[in-house]
Order: C-alpha cells, then structure tokens, then sequence
C-alpha cells in the first residue's frame, strides 16, 4: 500500500456529514481567555505524525486536539500570526482496498509556519470542513482592524507593564552612571538634558518624533553637539536615523554608536558639516591621555551592496571626510537572502526529519534515497544539503562582526559607529549582539529585557513588516507609502510594507495564499539563534537558558502580548499597546516565578562571577551549529520527551543538562528537607535543655529538702532527748481529738540516728515524712511529768546508747554492772527540781549544723549542781 494511504485507513470517510454549527463539548477547556472559535473540522488527521482528532480555528490559533487523549497536540497547534502561509493539496483516490471510497478525493490543507514547522491536515471528503477551515484563515488573516488582533482583545485579562519610555530612560541613566530616576511620568523628563562624563548628554529633542519618526524620544549625543545641528545631521542620513550612542564602556570610555547609512550618492561628493562634527564627536579623548581615539565606521553590508546603494543616494563614508576614521565593511546578506535561507532550511528540515509533512519518514521515502540510497556519494550530497541553506553561515557572518566590534572596544578602547542601508535591520543584530558580549548586565533576565527593548523595540526595528503584521497609520491598515508619505521621510525607500493576507491569491480556485510579503524576513529569529550559538560557548555567563530563548521567539512570532506590535515607539504610543495588550516579560515573569530558578528557563550553570567581563570568542570558535532545541522541535516530533526537549543523541548537551535541572530540583529538595530536619533537632534539643534544667532545679531542690530535713531531724532527736531526760512526755493531738503520745521505740530511736549521722533514705520514707509533716501542721503539742515508775522502768529496761558517754570503753556499755552517768546524775529514784529547770537554759551551739555534740544539752556538770539537780 501506498505510504499516503497508510494514515486513512482506520476512518470511516462515509459517515460524517457537515461540520455542526456549533463548539463540540468540552472544547471550551481548551481555549485561552477571549479566544473564540470560528471554525471546526471533526475527524481531521494530522499527518505528520499520523493522529486523528479535532482541528479548530480560533481568532488566536489553529488548535488540534487528539481524540484518543483529548490533549492539545502541540505539532498542529499554531497561532495565526505564526503562519506564513498556507494552500490546499489535492490527493489521488484512496486504493483498491477502498474500493467503496475510490471516488472520493482526499482533502489536504498544508500549512507553513515561521517556526520552521509545516504542517498537513486531512479532512473527510463530502464534509466542506476543509473549506470552512481555508475560509476562516482567510478572513482571520486580513483583519480590517489592527485592534482586531487577539493581542487587543485578551489585553483586559492580562498583566500590563509600565511605560517602556520609562524603562528606556531608566538604562540611559545606568549607562551614564547616574542615579535613577524616581518619577515615572516621562513628561516630567522632557526640556531636560543631563550629562555625563563630560562629553554625553541625554537629550529629548526627538521627544514629539519630528526629527526620526523610528527613533526614541530620548538618546545619548555628545554634549559639544547642539540640537539645531542634530537636525541638520538627521537631513544627512537615510530615514533620518542620525548617529547616536548606544552604550558606553564603563571604563575607557569609548563609545558603541548606530545609525543609517549617510547619502553621498553615487559619485560620493555629498557631505555634510553637522554630520562630519557628530560622527568626530564619537572621537571622545581617551582617559589616560589626552588625545582622541580612534573610530572605526562598521558598515554591515557587503561592500558591492553598499556602492550600489550610492545609484539610489545612499552609500557609505569615506574615512578622508571623517576624523581619526576607518571604514569596515562586515559582509552580512540583505534580509531577502535571509528569508530564501531560512526557507531552504525549513524544507531540509521537512525532507530529512523524522516525520514530514507528507507522513513519511526520511529513512524510508523514494526507498532510501533521501539519504543516498547505499550511495555514499549520494548520501553526502543530501547531507551537504544544510550546508546549502546558507543559514549556518549567515548565522557565522553575524557573530562574527559582532565579535570584532566589540573586540574594538573593549581591547583597543576605540569607538564604533555601526550601519546598514536603513539602520534597522543588521545594525541592530550586531549592536545588540556585542552589547550583549561586553556588558554581564544583559546576560540576566532584567539586563536581557532592557537590550531588547532599548536596540529592537525603541530604535524602530520594524516587527510589523519583517512579521508580515498590520501596521497603523491613524485608525486603519495601510500600505507603508502612505505612511512614509505622511511622516516626510527622506532618502531611498526600501519596498513597500505589505499587509499579511495581502499575498493571498484573489483566486479561490487557485486553493494557495500565495507569496509572503517582500518585507517578511527572520531577523529577530537569526539574532536570538545568534544568542543561543553565544550560550553553546559560555554555558556559565547566561542566566538565561535555551528554553527561554524557544519561548521568547514563540511569544514574539505568536503575537499574543502587544511589546512587538508596530514598527516603531512612536506607533507603540500612538496606539496605546502598553494600555491595551498584555505584556510578554510579565507573562515570562509570572512563569518562571513559582519554580524560581527550578524553572526551565533559568540556566542552572549560570555563576554571576564567572564572566564578569567581556566575552570575546576567539574566531576559531565561531563555528555555528544548528539550534536544535528550537529547529529540531517540530521536524522530529516523535523524539521530544515531555518536558519539550530532545534527548542528547538528538541535541547535544540538551540531555545532560536536563539531568543536571533534575539533580538540582533533587538537590533543592534535599535541602528543604534538611532544613526541616535540622529545625527539628533544634526544637528537640531545646525542649531537651529545658529538660535538664528543670531537671537541675528538682535535684537542687530535693538536695535542700534533704539538708532541711536531716537539720530538723536533729533538732527534733535533740529535743527529745532533752524533753525525756527532763521526765516529760509530749502529747500529740489532731484536729479529730485523738491523743496520741511521742514514741519512743527501738526503731524511731535508730531512724534519728541515722538522720542524725546523715543516712539516705527511700522515696517512700521521704513520703511519709512528708506525709507526718503535713499531719503535724494539724496537731497540737503539750508536756506532762513522767511517772517514776514508767520512767525507772524504762530506764532499767534500755540501754542509753549515748556514744558520747565518758564512761563507756571499746567493750561498750558497762550498766548496770557499772556505773551510768546519765542515771547517777538525774533519773536513778530522784525526783527533779523544776524550780532549777526553770533556771536552765540550751547553749546556741547545739544548734550550729554538724555540731558532734548536738544530741546533748551542752550542760556543764558544774551548771547542773549549781541549779539543784541531784
């Protein structure tokens, strides 16, 4: 079978009728805010890659979703101002297996994008869906309005920026080394010029856009340079783009200055005085010495292309004419060249990918042949084929001369004047592009934005034409004859903006749109391709990644934020964009912000002080490759993983470096957890101190119940003795009446000795003293006379145990067969005086802590005689 006849045969070509007129279900979950479908073709199948599913044609996008899935297959969705052009392909009969359906034709609707993509549809005979879908592109493709456009009509649901003006005089003053400025009405900024370095000075006299309608209402000039003359220069120069600066070297002070090629005409005799005083005023006195500087006059254009341009009044200086001057010419292609390049790589691309549009692989179309069929030599013919493109080497032209302008500068200190035919195209690829190799500051996201915006958007790079978009001229579209018409411009006309549609075949029976515009040229494409080629080289000096850089062209081919609507600022604010469409680096912002540098667009090799000077590739490594992450993307679909990237056998460098994202989201989580860990342990070992302290403060305390108690023990033992060797009892009563009386067993008596000698006890006899304590804050204490005869009992019926007694030996107590001190002295059949107990009295020093004589009265025996006791 038929290779084209593959992808037909699981459909049912005979049961569909018409497209319904309205939205299938659940298709509203695919649509961005505002976006409303005009057209529908159900059963569609895409060939590329051989999916069935639902093609719908919105005011934003062609949008293709799977039927299986019912996912949004990135291949066949495109938006419109992406689009370059489009046609229907009619297709033979369907084969003898379909013998039921060999009379109906197939219907095909190609489409070629300016992201290098081309894409085939294939519709259900008998439905007019391909029809309906042609029809809608048609109508969406020629709006009548430029508000039309799906950038104004999402702009309500989408974060505004401020005024770019702002931003632009914000960067002229970091340029000039002065403090920002915190007003943001740029009306407050007109009538003021501020200089700089002596020789600079930030002027507004474009600020009403009389002098060059394509350039910003603020620049930098020299200082010895009056505005009256500034106007007399512009008159000199192609589109009226006069000489201005574009950066400073922070250090030596030279200067990167851009304008339009100067109209000598052809014999080269015109000259101009203010022109000739502008261009030397570049010529700053270096700052060591003295003495001005040399100029190098960078002329982008081949040098035959420049001299023909003298038949047309344009040309390029003579160095006699211009002080301390060189004349270079950089050799880059007209934007022609460059549109036939990009499409000879496009279809080199569709031919040799994996899966093209017609449905076939390159390894087996025409048997083999696309890669030599077994021929070698053959093969190496189809391989030269990107060679052929002429892509890489324009590409190579363009790194090149930027490379050796800002090798100029930085190296020799010398100042660089920059041009092309009309100063808008070239020049701002190899301005922006060496600005960005010697200022760090527009290698990050902030510093990347503001390049963009001072060299693309605010010098009047015409997005509009080199996009194929509408332009404005006073509420409506029109051709870009009426509007040079309207602004005056001087010099040579380059060919006339055409709108998008306009190339569209009037014929609808020729079923094609025809040619793209004239004007329509990858510009801004090469130069970001220009960027990427500069990451390859200093994979650490970007912050940015590769994926940031898919993006950023996406968004800007897309036309979904209104920042590269227009051809200049001055259309921009006549228009009102930053008021009415949303803008793109707040979207990107906004993307990137959750992950923050998790995010695929930050490059995670990036170290800030790893390139902090120029970056100068020496020419040997000028050797450009393809961008695989961007031009390999759609002509090898079936080798993208998920994330949108290829895998290394396919891009190189794209594998390992997104292992490395993936290690780092690991290593970031790691570190997250780590931080809970330790802020665990942190919390544990603080609970843990406080553990111990309070632990510290019981032990403390129970060491001073400890000494309280075994203090009160022994004065408690003391008075006891005391009281008994008196003849007295103490009665104990409670609250309840119960009288109960001191004991004075055997066991009490040893546990005040061994309080008294400073023993340890249990915890459970610690309790019970606390507990007798608290029932002794409850009782009532009195004294009563010993009878004799309990008292003389007792005595006989113990020993004393007084360890301190004079009469005991080392055999121990010798009572009764001895004598005993403390019952020859009081007890034994006497009866006491109380009237010399009054008299007595207890010594201090019984009370003293560790006291060795604390179980005694500490009475002399003499005392005792003296007060009647016998």
């Amino acid at each position: 079978m038929d290779e084209t006849d593959s992808w037909l045969g699981g459909l049912d070509w005979t049961s569909v009728g018409d497209m319904p007129g309205s939205l299938s279900h659940g298709m509203e979950d695919f649509l961005l805010p505002a976006e409303d479908v005009i057209a529908e073709g159900r059963g569609v199948v895409l060939v590329n890659i051989d999916v069935a599913g639902t093609l719908l044609v919105s005011n934003f996008r062609l949008i293709f979703v799977s039927e299986g899935q019912r996912n949004v297959v990135p291949l066949g969705t495109i938006p419109l101002a992406t689009i370059e052009k489009f046609h229907k392909q009619p297709m033979r009969a369907t084969s003898v297996s379909r013998a039921r359906d060999k009379t109906a034709s197939r219907r095909l609707l190609q489409v070629i994008g300016k992201d290098m993509r081309i894409v085939t549809y294939g519709f259900r005979a008998r439905t007019r869906q391909r029809r309906a879908v042609f029809e809608g592109l048609v109508r969406l493709m020629k709006p009548t309005r430029l508000w039309d456009l799906y950038a104004f009509t999402s702009g309500s649901s989408m974060d505004k920026s401020s005024d770019p003006r702002v931003r632009l005089h914000t960067e002229y003053l970091r340029l000039l080394g002065l403090q920002s400025c915190s007003d943001d009405d740029v009306a407050n900024l007109k009538g003021k010029s501020m200089s700089s370095r002596q020789y600079w000075r930030l002027t507004d006299v474009n600020s009403s856009y009389t002098l060059c309608p394509t350039y910003p209402s603020l620049f930098i000039t020299a200082s010895s340079v009056s505005d009256e003359e500034l106007q007399q220069a512009a008159a000199f120069r192609s589109r009226r783009r006069l000489p201005v600066i574009s950066w400073l070297h922070p250090e030596n002070d030279a200067v990167l200055a851009r304008s339009s090629q100067p109209l000598i005409g052809l014999m080269m005799n015109n000259r101009s005085n203010a022109d000739e005083k502008l261009v030397a005023s570049l010529c700053a006195p270096t700052t060591d010495r003295q003495e001005h500087r040399k100029l190098y006059i960078a002329d982008a254009r081949p040098r035959k292309n420049a001299i023909a341009n003298g038949a047309m009044g344009g040309g390029s200086e003579s160095s006699a004419n211009y002080f301390q001057s060189e004349v270079v010419f950089l050799g880059i292609d007209n934007i022609h060249a460059m549109r036939d390049s990009l499409a000879r790589l496009r279809d080199y691309l569709d031919m040799h990918g994996a899966a093209s549009s017609d449905g076939s692989s390159s390894l087996l179309r025409s048997g083999g042949l696309a890669w030599g069929g077994g021929n070698l030599s053959s093969m190496s013919a189809a391989v030269s084929a990107l060679g052929d493109s002429g892509w890489l080497m324009h590409v190579h032209s363009v790194l090149a001369g930027a490379t050796w302008i800002a090798a100029r500068v930085a190296l020799e200190g010398a100042s660089v004047l920059v041009h092309c035919s009309d100063g808008w195209d070239r020049t701002t690829q190899v301005v922006s592009l060496a600005e960005l190799m010697l200022d760090p500051y527009y290698r990050t996201f902030k510093g990347f934005q503001a390049l963009v915006e001072k060299e693309w958007l605010s010098f009047g790079h015409p997005f509009a034409d080199r996009h194929g978009l509408p332009i404005y001229t006073g509420g409506s579209i029109a051709t870009v004859d009426s509007f040079r018409q309207s602004t005056g411009n001087a010099g040579p006309s380059s060919p006339a903006r055409i709108i998008p549609g306009s190339s569209f075949s009037s014929s609808m029976a020729s079923h094609s749109s025809g040619l793209v515009s004239n004007n329509y040229s990858p510009i801004f494409l090469q130069w970001v391709d220009c960027v990427s080629q500069l990451l390859h080289l200093y994979p650490r000096a970007f912050e940015f990644s590769l994926a940031f850089l898919v993006e950023l062209v996406d968004c800007v081919l897309s036309c979904r934020f209104g920042n590269f609507l227009c051809n200049s600022e001055r259309e921009r604010l006549q228009v009102g964009v930053a008021d009415l469409c949303g803008c793109m680096w707040i979207y990107l912002e906004t993307q990137r912000s959750p992950k923050r540098k998790g995010h695929e667009h930050y490059n995670i090799f990036y170290s800030y002080d790893q390139h902090q000077g120029p970056l100068l590739p020496p020419a040997a490594a000028l050797a450009p490759i393809l961008w695989p992450h961007f031009f390999l993307r759609w002509a090898c679909p079936s080798e993208m993983n998920t994330a949108g990237c290829l895998p290394s056998s396919w891009v190189r460098g794209g594998e390992p470096e997104n292992q490395c994202r993936v290690l780092a989201q690991s290593l970031s989580g790691l570190k997250k957890a780590k931080e809970k860990v330790e802020l665990k342990v942190k919390q544990l070992t603080a609970k843990l101190e406080a553990l111990n302290e309070r632990l510290l403060m019981e032990n403390q305390a129970v060491s001073s119940a400890v000494v309280t108690s075994t203090r009160v023990c022994k004065e408690n033992a003391a008075i006891k003795h005391a009281i008994h060797a008196i003849g007295c009892k103490v009665h104990f009563s409670d609250l309840n009446g119960t009288t109960f009386g001191l004991s004075s067993s055997d066991e009490d008596e040893r546990l005040d000795q061994n309080i008294i000698a400073g023993d340890g006890h249990s915890s459970e006899g610690m309790s019970n003293n606390s507990q007798s304590k608290d029932q002794a804050s409850n009782l009532s204490v009195c004294l009563s006379l010993t009878d004799e005869a309990d008292m003389a009992a007792n005595l006989f019926r113990k020993t004393c145990g007084d360890t301190t007694c004079r009469l005991r030996n080392e055999e121990g107590c010798k009572w009764p067969q001895g004598s005993c001190a403390l019952m020859g002295s009081a007890f034994v059949g006497l009866r006491a005086n109380f009237d010399a107990l009054k008299e007595l009295s207890i010594l201090d020093c019984y009370f003293n802590p560790g006291n060795e004589t604390t179980d005694s009265l500490c009475l002399p025996h003499s005392q005792g005689h003296e007060h009647g006791i016998t």
